[in-house]
């Protein structure tokens, strides 16, 4: 069979074309050798920072009002009142960890005065992997419970009795996977006693224990604590108490616990003509950042008054920095001239209110404000009441016993959401570099091809091959 012999023109157009491919593939295999290490550095997590401590998942209350039946009372043991059936358990999605950024690794010197130097590039050492802080971590307890109150809330009837009788609305959630056995138990403030409470009963100090329920996963039901408030109580305002709840399981070790605290609010007064008081609700967000507190006093006499309010706060809140006319009396205490409140007027003051984590756990909490006119003419006129204080932290997933080590119930340790679930600036320029030697790679084996094509359509360099036998 007779064989073409390539002609001394197309050995030569390769001969000229080769040095185009060899050069970009050696540039595209260099480049992806350097970027290699960085990318490898890039995406190796650090075991001690990605084992550091994380915040709880924060855990909300449900929405579901509570039952609007006659009261109950917690009477133990038997099946629990006012039994829902299991609502559906959405699991927690598992606290993500972001890759620490790490330096880019080396680049290789630029060619000496000699040329370019061959082979690859040298690999950066590898960091030795550190062992992780702590163990292993143990497996999610299938032992959860929460708590949730109302506070007491006084009305203007109070100012006209002796003693108030009233309930506290306390509603219990099985939030573990597994039947418990609950108990509970309540503080009391000063002022405020149990008033026939079925199954509970005093021990001391303010405290009081109930029984225990049994009741399946999931399942929610309420309880009335019935409760006196002394006639005068609003002297030692502002006033709050606890609920605590303790849960465990017959095989199970450890247990789940969940506290909340309620407020007592009274209204404004005693009654005296002539002044109106009022106070907003203090809230602290998740971030538990200062929150503040709007205060109005009037004057609905018919004389102008010089003004003045005084703002008592529970321990753990404070005024940081009290505003002008305003002075701390002391850590709980700041004092405000309001000035000169024209007849019908009425004067607005804003104090900025801080709270430790601790105290932002414990709430729903209270505070109080005492409003003061000084009129001209006529006797000073004086009314206070008390005002509601809430946190998102008090919303935390209740503990189980014993825990882990965590940071401040609900509150976001600054940067967490940083970087969550996207890529490194390292990696980012890995990538790019990635992607940029790609590119030259297709340029130079286009430009090649073009060369190729070109020679090969144009007229033949020699005569034409010669068939050989």
């Amino acid at each position: 069979m007779a064989r073409l012999k390539a002609s001394p023109g197309l050995r030569a157009e390769g001969r000229r074309t080769a040095p185009w491919l060899a050069t970009a593939l050696a540039l595209g295999l260099l480049t992806a050798l350097a970027v290699g290490p960085a990318w490898a550095n890039a995406a190796t997590p650090d075991p001690v920072a990605a084992t550091g401590p994380v915040s709880e998942p924060e855990a909300t209350t449900s929405e579901e009002p509570p039952p609007t039946e006659g009261p109950t009372d917690p009477v133990p043991p038997g099946p629990a009142p006012e039994t829902t059936a299991p609502a559906p358990e959405t699991t927690p999605p598992a606290p993500v960890t972001t890759a620490p950024d790490l330096p880019p690794a080396p680049t290789t010197a630029a060619p000496g005065p000699g040329g370019p130097t061959t082979g690859a590039p040298p690999v950066p050492p590898v960091p030795p992997v550190r062992p992780p802080a702590s163990g292993p971590v143990p497996p999610p307890s299938p032992l959860g419970v929460q708590v949730t109150t109302q506070d007491v809330t006084l009305h203007e009837a109070y100012w006209n009795t002796a003693s108030t009788a009233t309930t506290l609305q306390v509603t219990i959630h099985n939030t573990g996977t597994t039947a418990e056995r609950i108990r509970l138990s309540y503080r009391l403030p000063a002022g405020l006693s149990d008033a026939g409470t079925k199954g509970c009963t005093a021990a001391g100090a303010g405290t009081y224990g109930c029984g225990a329920w049994t009741a399946e996963a999931g399942a929610r039901f309420s309880a009335l604590i019935r409760l006196r408030v002394d006639g005068d109580a609003w002297r030692r305002m502002p006033l709050a108490g606890s609920v605590q709840v303790v849960a465990d399981a017959p095989g199970l070790p450890g247990e789940a616990s969940d506290d909340q605290g309620f407020a007592v609010l009274f209204p404004p007064g005693p009654p005296v003509p002539g002044i109106a008081l009022a106070a907003d609700e203090v809230t602290f967000d998740i971030s538990g950042a200062a929150s503040t507190l709007v205060l109005r006093l009037g004057n609905t006499g018919s004389v102008d008054a010089a003004g003045q309010v005084e703002v008592v706060l529970p321990t753990g809140v404070t005024v940081p920095t009290p505003p002008d006319g305003c002075v701390a009396v002391d850590p709980t205490r700041t004092r405000c001239d309001a000035g000169v409140v024209a007849a019908g007027r009425t004067a607005e003051l804003r104090l900025p209110v801080e709270a430790t984590p601790e105290a932002q756990r414990e709430a729903p909490l209270s505070g109080a404000v005492i409003g003061q006119l000084d009129p001209r003419s006529g006797a000073t006129r004086q009314v206070q009441m008390s005002f509601r204080i809430t946190a998102a932290a008090a919303l935390a997933t209740p503990v189980v016993s014993p825990p882990a080590p965590t940071g401040s119930q609900g509150v976001l340790p600054g940067g967490a959401a940083g970087d969550r679930g996207g890529t490194t600036s390292v990696q980012r320029t890995a990538i790019i570099l990635i992607v940029v030697s790609a590119l030259l790679v297709v340029l130079a084996l286009t430009l090649a091809t073009t060369s190729l094509r070109r020679r090969l359509n144009g007229p033949a360099p020699g005569p034409a091959p010669e068939p050989v036998d």
